[in-house]
């Protein structure tokens, strides 16, 4: 099975007090390229992603989006105690120096006791990271599922594609083969008819003749041509039965078959055999194209 390298992935989660959206895509690359977008203070949790991405991707460029907030209302307050025993025993010092001067102080509620500052204190909202990357590495798990099954379920789409442009280069390089055999006769009689005037004119030797017309011949065959685009198109089968990440080599392939196909329209000679040259070119170039897309 071959993967595309487009995809789109997104997902949501939330945690304690943390709620969050996953954004996951990919478009065409030359290489693998991983940006990632998250926040600074959870520790480990970039790097653990691309570790990720790098063993489940091959090739793309790859964007991720966390969007983390925090449900401030949720926060709660406590008691430091050790503030209210400072307090707590400062008061008692006040009101044993007031006893033994005479003087008398009304006594103190508990809501003026923790109205003392840093008796009653806020939590922090900074609390430790490393549940809240636990849970975030847990919940990106089904977004990455699906972001490759996208990317696999354009694979196969894109490997019928490819498959069926493979089936129309054999066609034409079969049909060009019969062009050339259609070819061959005309071929040698109009050069034996051009070397003919020519003989007529200057004193030529026959030998010199043979050797003009295996020369000529030699240049104008293109069975080595036709011999490799055939070897192309089971090279690329191969490949897609292989699967996995064969872009690349798909991609050199493509070049390839172009390199023939012109070749072939150089040699051609002849009206048919140019045209179906030329609708080689028009599907390579469509498969091609196609390619680009593969993993």
């Amino acid at each position: 099975m071959i993967s595309s390298m487009t995809g789109f992935a997104s997902g949501k989660g939330s945690h304690g007090a943390h709620s969050w959206s996953w954004e996951l895509r990919a478009v065409n690359g030359k290489g693998q390229d991983i940006r990632i977008r998250v926040p600074d203070w959870i520790t480990g949790l970039e790097s653990q992603l691309r570790s990720t991405l790098s063993k489940a991707t091959a090739r793309g460029n790859i964007t991720v989006n966390l969007r983390l907030t925090r449900e401030e209302a949720s926060s709660e307050v406590a008691l430091n105690m050790a503030q209210l025993e400072a307090v707590l025993s400062a008061m008692a010092t006040v009101e044993q120096r007031a006893m033994d001067l005479g003087l008398s102080l009304a006594p103190s509620t508990a809501s003026q006791v923790v109205a003392q500052r840093g008796v009653l204190e806020q939590q922090s909202g900074e609390d430790d990271p490393a549940p809240l990357a636990a849970a975030l590495l847990s919940d990106f798990g089904p977004v990455l599922a699906s972001f490759l099954e996208m990317r696999h379920t354009e694979g196969a789409a894109l490997e019928r594609l490819i498959s069926a442009q493979l089936d129309e280069i054999e066609a034409l390089t079969k049909a060009a083969f019969e062009a050339t055999l259609a070819r061959r006769d005309a071929h040698a009689q109009a050069l034996r008819a051009s070397l003919a005037r020519v003989a007529e004119a200057v004193e030529v030797d026959e030998t010199r003749i043979a050797q003009e017309l295996a020369l000529l011949a030699v240049k104008a065959d293109i069975t080595e041509e036709l011999d490799r685009l055939h070897a192309h198109v089971a090279a690329a089968r191969a490949l897609l039965e292989q699967g996995g990440a064969i872009g690349r080599k798909l991609d050199f392939l493509a070049q390839e078959f172009n390199r023939e196909a012109n070749t072939l329209c150089s040699k051609a000679q002849m009206s048919a055999l140019t045209s179906l040259g030329l609708d080689l070119k028009a599907v390579i170039e469509q498969m091609r194209e196609q390619i680009q897309n593969v993993e």
